[in-house]
């Protein structure tokens, strides 16, 4: 049994998340968390609710709120609609929770004591229109190096590329959109992380089974242009950690707070001591996760982002715990998603285009959409959402293929049989031919599940699904039936113990139809078929059973046109999204 520590990128607080941000990290990380778990592993699932920053501050005061409060409920909302796709966090943090206000500044304060920060005095970007300061990520303009028009003053999301929103051509406040913007001196402390750069270089390249996307994000930002920059990690606003030591503001830092990317991921630690406080425990519950002096040195750490976040994950975090000088243990792979796109264009909140997750939840229920986005992650490249793909996937791998398996068995045993697995006959060449098919298949789907290839995994889950209606069309124990009754017997018997492992294989993908079929098949036996022949006659002549409803209904024509005419987008929602 390995111990297996999963992490998701926090999403931001400021509204509901598309399905894009969703199959961006946490339902991939969710769907590993659960197969690890199938496989006895001893697994610790944290995410939390990223809540600092200014774009808090400007939702909250467009709800009409104050900050906290405002954040404490879209955290509610945003721990229902996890729980509604099923997502199996061990705990939903928040970032501004005391236990990150608290680590934050510990290790702010250790990067200091080791010299690593240092005070920049800077000039800034200043709003007149607004009365502010701009962070960085709130002045859009032109990016230099691509041309993409909407880049923000920290990153340009189009090609990654690091800036400064001096950097940026025709720059623009994104708050009010002034363009008489100015430029003014200010202080801030910066995370000197260009004196580890040869560290984390070194670091990189010791991760040999990283995604060539993470390695190639982190690579560029390490060696291109002068190479790896120091960082900003504080920030000129009301709603944050304050830049604090030992209690005591940092000196010539009254009034800022730490940057929202210095201090977000700090708090998968920080959620992971609020796990342990939650379930009672101590300390060393969560610090033999974390710290390696403290039993965290066997963990296997996996993170998964979309390629955005790349950057601070594999430079600036890992920087915050090399820096400190402390024994905190580094991620050991980083699995980093392309973008899911919608129908010939991008997610738009503003413009209510696309699908977001407490919209995809009142249209169908969570499997289906689980099944579809992790069949069609954007691992390789960036993937496209569209109306008639979904159907197409819907009505074949989950209507077809497996709910149609499911209700031809159960069914038919019923009416020759009753609601009990029927005893007589044995297997014979063809059923032992199906095994040999089936457990090639499994080898395949616990191959690519450990790799964390999703969309290949998602592939050899339904070849197994294929394999048993392929089966099922040779065999034809209906047809069986009339002349060799316990032949047939023996055919639906073998496959309704192949109902069952249908059920445990597919649970990390489709939880609820996986837990509709044990229901159904009266087993609460989840135990993963490490010896698939055993596992086939697990239910005996004998174990009473009932047929399930429908699993998957099929999508109609008339609802796919329905549905791609109101999420075409358009109309101004941008009241409506959070």
């Amino acid at each position: 049994m390995a111990r297996i520590l999963i992490t998701s990128a926090l999403p931001y607080i400021n509204g509901i998340k598309h399905l894009g941000n969703l199959v961006g990290s946490q339902l991939p990380a969710d769907l590993y968390a659960r197969y690890c778990r199938a496989r006895g592993h001893e697994v610790v699932f944290i995410c939390a609710t990223d809540e600092h920053g200014t774009p808090a501050e400007l939702a909250a005061a467009k709800a009409g709120q104050p900050v906290a409060e405002y954040c404490k409920q879209m955290h509610a909302i945003q721990t229902d609609l996890a729980h509604g796709f099923r997502l199996s966090f061990d705990h939903y943090g928040r970032s501004s929770s005391a236990r990150n206000y608290a680590l934050t500044q510990h290790l702010a304060a250790r990067l200091g004591q080791a010299g690593l920060i240092e005070e920049v005095s800077e000039e800034q970007v200043y709003s007149p229109t607004d009365g502010r300061f701009l962070p960085d990520r709130y002045i859009e303009g032109t990016c230099p190096n691509c041309g993409y028009e909407r880049a923000r003053g920290d990153q340009c999301e189009n090609c990654t590329k690091q800036l400064d929103p001096t950097d940026l051509i025709n720059p623009r406040s994104a708050v009010s959109g002034a363009t008489d913007l100015e430029v003014r001196a200010t202080r801030h402390l910066f995370l000197r992380q260009s004196t580890l750069r040869d560290t984390l270089d070194r670091w990189i390249d010791s991760q040999t089974s990283w995604p060539v996307l993470t390695t190639s994000i982190a690579k560029k930002w390490l060696h291109d242009g002068d190479g790896l920059q120091d960082r900003g990690i504080t920030r000129d606003l009301d709603w944050g950690v304050p830049a604090q030591f030992d209690g005591a503001p940092w000196q010539g830092m009254e009034g800022k707070v730490f940057y929202v990317w210095f201090d977000a991921p700090i708090e998968y630690i920080a959620a992971t001591a609020e796990w342990a406080d939650a379930n009672g425990l101590d300390d060393a519950a969560w610090q033999r996760w974390w710290r390696t002096d403290m039993g965290a040195g066997d963990v296997r750490y996996v993170q998964f982002m979309g390629k955005d976040n790349v950057p601070f994950h594999t430079l600036s975090f890992p920087a915050t715990l090399i820096g400190s000088g402390e024994p905190w243990k580094l991620v050991d792979y980083i699995k980093s998603f392309n973008y899911l796109n919608y129908d010939g264009g991008q997610f738009s909140t503003s413009l209510g285009r696309g699908v977001f997750m407490d919209q995809a939840l009142e249209l169908l229920p969570a499997d289906y959409w689980r099944w579809w986005l992790l069949s069609h992650a954007p691992e390789n490249s960036d993937a496209e959402f569209t109306w008639e793909n979904f159907q197409t996937s819907v009505n074949k791998d989950l209507a077809d293929v497996l709910g149609n398996l499911v209700s031809r068995v159960t069914k038919f045993c019923r009416s020759k049989f009753g609601e009990t697995v029927p005893e007589g006959g044995q297997t014979g060449p063809r059923e032992l031919e199906l095994m040999n098919v089936l457990a090639g298949h499994l080898a395949s789907y616990e191959t690519r599940m450990e790799a964390i290839e999703v969309r290949k995994s998602a592939q050899s889950l339904r070849a197994m699904w294929v394999a048993g209606n392929e089966y099922l069309q040779e065999a034809a124990p209906w047809s069986t039936f009339k002349t060799d009754p316990d032949q047939a017997a023996a055919q639906i018997r073998l496959a309704l113990n192949l109902i069952r492992v249908y059920a445990i294989v597919a649970r990390p993908f489709i939880p609820d139809t996986s837990v509709r079929i044990m229901a159904a098949l009266a087993s609460d036996d989840w135990s993963w078929p490490d010896d698939l022949a055993a596992a086939l006659d697990i239910l005996p002549a004998g174990h009473g059973f009932t047929v399930p409803d429908v699993l998957f209904a099929k999508i109609t024509e008339d609802q796919r046109t329905e549905w791609e005419a109101r999420f075409a987008g358009g109309t101004d929602q941008s009241g409506q999204r959070g």
